[in-house]
This record gives structure tokens, sequence and C-alpha cells, in this order.
């Protein structure tokens, strides 16, 4: 296989066991400062995805509540794939921190009554949106976040 310029090109999507939270890559800046990008895959690649209402408001939720658990994130980002997220932090490279992070996201997530900017001012498609989405996936990741370290098949 010819080595890819973007990282998940490389990675044998047939050789991993969703959910998982792996390190993807690093960049480091010209004055030092390491980005971490993690992959936070909810859903089995090419077997199950998330629906883009769900994927959507799940996104908003966890975009805007994750920012409360940590002040070096950078962004989370869905997948065109709709198998997951990617979350880039800036000089944080404590995988179990980042676990922590993310469970405390999800359980937000959870008990949340409304889709933050869920409106037609701050988001580009705001008719597409699923709280009961949202939640549900946040429920079944949590429900199996101690799978969460085992990216491979065994």
């Amino acid at each position: 296989m010819v080595k890819m310029n973007v990282e998940s090109f490389n990675l044998d999507h047939t050789k991993v066991a969703a959910p998982f939270v792996r390190l993807a890559g690093t960049k480091q800046g010209n004055h030092g400062d390491v980005v971490y990008k993690y992959d936070v895959r909810f859903k089995q690649p090419n077997k199950e995805h998330m629906e883009m209402p769900a994927l959507h408001s799940i996104e908003h939720l966890m975009a805007e509540n994750i920012r409360n658990h940590s002040d070096q994130v950078v962004d989370l980002s869905p997948m065109g794939c709709q198998t997951g997220f990617y979350l880039s932090v800036i000089n944080h490279d404590d995988y179990e921190d980042i676990l922590v992070m993310l469970e405390k996201t999800l359980q937000d997530v959870v008990v949340a009554t409304e889709v933050p900017a869920c409106n037609e001012v701050q988001c580009g498609w705001a008719a597409s949106h699923s709280l009961e989405g949202a939640q549900q996936l946040a429920k079944e990741m949590l429900a199996k976040k101690d799978e969460w370290r085992q990216v491979f098949v065994e």
C-alpha cells in the first residue's frame, strides 16, 4: 500500500475495533507547541455509522462542552465517514486525562436539555439535529468506555 499524506488513510480500517480513542498524530509548531490529534471512533468502520442529525447534534454538544473540561482543546471535528471525531488539543499529551475529558463531555451530552447553537443564526443546517439521537450515541459510547484503549482486533 502506498503511504498517503492523510494519517487515517494509512490506517487499516478492517483491523480496528470501535469504539476506541487513539493518538492519530502530533504536530510541533515553530515555537515548541505540540498539537495532539486523537481519533475518537464511535462506530465500526464500514459496518455502521452515525446518522447525520444525531452526529450533528453530538458534535455541537461535545464541541461546546469539552471546553468546560479543558482549555487546551483546539478543535473537535466529525469524520466524513460518520464513524467518529477528531479531537485536537495543544500541549496536552496525557492520554488518560483525554479519556476522562471525553467521559465527562459525554456525560454532559446525556443530561443536556437542548443542543447549543441549534438555530439558523449560529448553525449552517439548523434543521438537521436530534438531541435524542446524540444522547443515545453518548450512552452507547459511555457503555463501552472500558474498550476505548483497545484499537485493534486481537
